[in-house]
């Protein structure tokens, strides 16, 4: 909700302020000892929940936190759709630490063709894989990629194996979410985005059943040299187990503008009303949330101004 107060004027560092300070705040009140794993701080150099960051009331249970408190800030800034807001938690120690490497290269489809992919195949063997997996042809798919120069060859690639592209302005969590939920209209996510929206994907699809594999992408030889020397093996493909290793995730994600995936949040006189995806890994249980809140209440108590 606060997030989307600073929708359509234009300044994505504003909309990300205000998602960052709200989710803080909420997230502080929580009976947790939480780490922050994946943040803002390392790529967007926000100023709080930032990598390594304890957040929480400090009982237990502790936890690992993997946070996008705007994913579309941009997004959000110009009033375009998908923008949601997303956090996921998991037992300490857990969930992958992507280093210095801020993209990694990403495949990602849904329980019905999880075990039919190979990432290092080619991209087409891919699509006839999951085609026959669904029992449908590869002109039936739609592959989301997000629009950057450098997918060019890969969107070249996806079109001549006759498969349709649903080109992403930003927002590969969305993405994924997209690929691995029935009935959405696309059936794989592919191409390079970030690190800590591999990892918060990848938390939500492992409630899902799906499958995601990455590969750490350096963007120059001096992120190259500082993954190394930290230990880390960038040829290694990891799989969804790799990149969050234990079933007892939650994740959740709330519509911040209006999308494929969710409705964005609604302002009028008396309140707002949100919607959401909640879910958790160790039973599977994903529940779409319609909430109604409203601001003659929550402002007496609430640490945020909503109003």
């Amino acid at each position: 909700m606060a997030g989307a107060r600073k929708m359509g004027y234009g300044d994505k560092n504003l909309v990300d302020q205000a998602g960052v300070d709200a989710m803080r705040q909420v997230l502080g009140s929580v009976p947790m000892t939480g780490v922050v794993v994946i943040g803002e701080g390392e790529k967007d150099e926000a100023p709080m929940l930032y990598n390594g960051e304890e957040i929480g009331n400090g009982q237990p249970p502790e936890v690992d936190i993997a946070v996008d408190p705007i994913e579309g800030t941009s997004l959000t800034a110009k009033a375009q759709p998908n923008a949601l807001s997303v956090v996921a938690l998991a037992p300490r120690g857990t969930m992958f630490d992507p280093g210095p490497c801020v993209y990694m290269e990403k495949l990602a489809v849904g329980a019905d063709a999880r075990d039919v992919i190979d990432f290092e195949a080619p991209l087409t063997d891919n699509l006839r894989a999951v085609a026959r997996a669904k029992g449908a042809d590869v002109n039936d798919l739609t592959v989301a990629i997000l629009d950057r120069p450098r997918h060019e060859a890969m969107i070249r690639e996806i079109r001549e194996a006759g498969a349709r592209i649903k080109l992403l302005p930003d927002g590969d969590v969305a993405g994924a979410l997209l690929a691995a939920r029935e009935d959405t209209g696309v059936d794989m996510l592919a191409g390079i985005g970030g690190t800590p929206e591999g990892v918060l994907a990848a938390c939500a699809l492992k409630c899902l059943d799906a499958a995601l594999f990455g590969r750490l992408w350096p963007r120059n030889d001096e992120e190259r040299a500082a993954a190394i020397d930290a230990g880390y093996d960038l040829d290694r493909v990891l799989s969804i187990d790799d990149l969050v290793r234990d079933e007892d995730v939650f994740f959740a994600a709330t519509g911040v503008t209006d999308g494929e995936l969710l409705h964005g949040v609604r302002f009028d006189s008396r309140g707002a009303t949100t919607q959401s995806l909640s879910m958790r890994g160790k039973s599977g249980t994903v529940r779409l949330i319609e909430a109604r809140h409203q601001f003659s209440k929550l402002n007496r108590y609430a640490a945020i101004d909503f109003g």
